[in-house]
């Protein structure tokens, strides 16, 4: 499938902003990722190098979400529980926070912590329904928006933009963005995405994570996987509240919109909605 966005394109449409490059963390954990037999020693002793990156380790794990009975202080004992797929989510997150926590990140106050528990809610929905690719739609739910600071970090009066478009009864924010700035998050996302070489249905999801009735009402063979990753994207945002936490919104637009879409696109009903929405509480995350 394809994203309708060529090189070209992204190169005029991205004039002035700066793309974050992958950490070497990041790579080392890729090259040890690609090994026939990836060793996890060696990945333990990668991420016990960064003193931020252990501490981020250890939260994630000692979080609410794995409900473990006790602590766990150890990175090698940490690394083995997560797996390295779970690992390369937390240093790909951390470096586009650490690369973006300056005057653009920092007005946006809580953006990072709402990342992080769509990642969280995206996880859970996709082990509830038994999609098997959860580390992946974490991936999707940390990522997701990471256009949004890069946005604030080029143009002055983003965030009004923003919050316009979320606001919109029509939800255009899109829309609202490509006229103010011929450009809009969700392509500077998506770029992001492609250039750190994030899976190819997280690309494809965030490039058009604001067009979803489109891809609904014009689905073809194929859409399939697609729209999952979509569906359970959407449903995440709007049980962590982005529409608030970003938007300053008082109802959820875009669920109004598309939320049907992507129940049935699930098979799923209210009644089962909530009790995802419970599980997800139970868990410690989401705000609804």
């Amino acid at each position: 499938m394809s994203t309708g966005i060529n090189d070209d394109q992204l190169k005029r449409v991205l004039q002035g902003i700066a793309i974050p490059p992958q950490p070497q963390v990041m790579v080392d954990l890729h090259m040890e990722q690609v090994m026939p037999e990836p060793d996890m020693n060696r990945i333990a002793q990668i991420i016990s190098q960064d003193v931020g990156l252990s501490a981020a380790v250890l939260k994630f794990v000692n979080s609410a979400y794995y409900g473990l009975p006790r602590k766990i202080s150890s990175i090698k004992q940490a690394v083995m529980m997560l797996g390295i797929n779970s690992i390369s989510n937390i240093v790909n997150g951390l470096a586009v926070k650490g690369e973006l926590s300056d005057g653009a990140i920092e007005e946006m106050h809580n953006f990072w912590d709402n990342a992080m528990d769509v990642a969280a809610v995206c996880s859970s929905i996709a082990h509830q329904i038994g999609f098997k690719y959860q580390d992946e739609c974490y991936a999707l739910g940390l990522f997701h928006n990471a256009g949004i600071p890069l946005m604030m970090s080029r143009f002055n009066g983003y965030k009004a933009v923003l919050e316009e478009g979320y606001q919109s009864h029509d939800f255009e924010l899109t829309d609202i963005e490509n006229r103010t700035f011929r450009t809009n998050h969700s392509v500077v996302g998506y770029y992001l995405a492609k250039s750190w070489a994030l899976p190819k249905a997280c690309c494809y999801v965030i490039a058009h994570h604001h067009r979803a009735q489109k891809l609904y009402n014009e689905r073809i063979a194929g859409d399939t996987k697609y729209l999952t990753f979509m569906s359970i994207l959407k449903m995440a945002e709007h049980i962590s509240t982005t529409y608030k936490h970003l938007g300053k919104a008082a109802e959820d637009y875009e669920w109004m919109q598309i939320g049907h879409f992507a129940l049935e696109h699930l098979s799923l009903t209210e009644y089962d909605f909530e009790g995802i929405i419970d599980t997800c509480r139970e868990q410690g995350i989401g705000n609804l």
